[in-house]
């Protein structure tokens, strides 16, 4: 699927975060192993800069440990079961 620049534009006015950014966030969960601790690491601290939020270790672990355990719920519905 090929995005036009006007696209890229309207995400970049809302969000603050450049075409470049993006594409390079998108080749890396395409390319990445997203069971490799340091892709991980490195796709959380881009999405934090990204979205202006912080995101302490013990997070950044539990998130980790959650990908790489697969512990991910696989529909909508069970990620708000406690």
């Amino acid at each position: 699927m090929e995005f036009k620049d006007s696209f890229f534009q309207k995400v970049e006015k809302k969000t603050k975060v450049d075409k470049e950014t993006i594409l390079s966030l998108a080749e890396k969960l395409q390319k990445g192993n997203m069971k490799d601790e340091n892709t991980l690491r490195e796709v959380i601290h881009t999405l934090s800069k990204m979205t202006g939020k912080e995101v302490s270790k013990e997070k950044e672990d539990k998130i980790i440990e959650t990908i790489v355990e697969d512990k991910v719920p696989k529909g909508v519905e069970k990620m708000f079961e406690k």
